[in-house]
């Protein structure tokens, strides 16, 4: 979860305090929060994360200093049925079981936070499975019993191609979204820290670009400069790895020539496929920050599909 970033930065700056890792393990109805999320809290009170997006954080902040001092790990259900809804319910309609573990080796292991962050880094996932009767957790698949098995995936990227107007709202929209972000454009003029504040900006070629950040199913490619010296090597290098979600701005004819260019370099009709074009979904967008949000919303659904 790109949002666990905090959790992950809290772990390591806390690291050796008492602490008490809450997460959610399953979810009904509209629920606040996704499977997996965190809230880690520290025995002085501090917390990071959350479990519910604020509906249940004073119980579990009350739960957690039980844990912490020393009661077993609990799972907890939490709905709008509960008598006190209002207070330690989700009156959002939604139902969710959390569960509440000692950070320690009994319970979720310290080393398994470096062991999140080291995979996170090289861009590889970490599965995790947490024993429900015991409350143990392990980087290594339970053959018995039940488990609760959650998966960390690297952080989301995005690599933009052609540092235009639709380019600076998209860069705006994926920072908002916790998405790391480069715009890439060999035009210097174009890709200017002015335009594209708190952004990573990039001047090589495209293709050797897209090829050197080495594009898996965490990336997204985005091709919007309208110039197919640029666009064109930067969807085939997009395309010859496994990005998670490749897309090109343009028209239904255009994409249609496009198309027919990349199959006369070699491209596979499965891999052309792939390319969302006309980039992102369809709102009727009209101007550059309502074409970026299209295209914002055609990313992340992509995301989520290949969970």
């Amino acid at each position: 979860m790109a949002d666990n970033d905090s959790v992950l930065a809290a772990a390591k700056a806390w690291q050796g305090a008492p602490m008490a890792l809450a997460t959610v393990v399953k979810t009904w109805g509209s629920a606040p929060r996704p499977k997996g999320s965190h809230m880690l809290v520290h025995q002085d009170g501090r917390f990071e994360g959350s479990v519910s997006g604020g509906c249940v954080e004073t119980d579990i902040l009350a739960t957690a200093a039980e844990v912490i001092g020393g009661a077993p790990f609990q799972v907890k259900d939490y709905g709008v049925a509960d008598a006190a809804a209002w207070e330690v319910g989700l009156p959002c309609g939604g139902e969710i079981s959390v569960m509440m573990q000692p950070v320690s080796a009994e319970g979720f292991d310290p080393e398994l936070f470096d062991r999140i962050r080291e995979a996170r880094d090289a861009g590889r996932s970490l599965t995790i499975s947490t024993d429900l009767d015991t409350g143990h957790s392990d980087a290594r698949p339970m053959e018995t019993g039940r488990a609760f098995v959650n998966r960390y995936d690297p952080p989301r990227r995005l690599l933009i191609i052609g540092a235009v107007q639709i380019a600076q709202a998209l860069a705006g929209l994926a920072r908002e979204l916790g998405i790391a972000t480069t715009v890439i454009d060999p035009r210097g003029r174009f890709l200017t820290e002015e335009r594209f504040p708190g952004v990573t900006l990039d001047d090589r070629w495209p293709d050797e670009a897209v090829e050197a950040y080495a594009p898996g199913p965490a990336t997204a490619v985005v091709t919007l400069s309208h110039d197919i010296k640029i666009d064109d090597p930067a969807l085939i290098a997009a395309l010859g790895a496994p990005t998670g979600y490749v897309a090109a701005l343009g028209s239904r004819k255009s994409h249609a020539a496009r198309r027919e260019r990349l199959a006369e370099a070699g491209i596979a009709e499965g891999d052309l496929d792939r390319i969302d074009g006309p980039a992102g979904i369809s709102i009727g967008a009209i101007g550059p920050a309502e074409i970026a949000l299209s295209i914002a919303a055609g990313m992340v659904k992509a995301f989520h599909d290949r969970g």
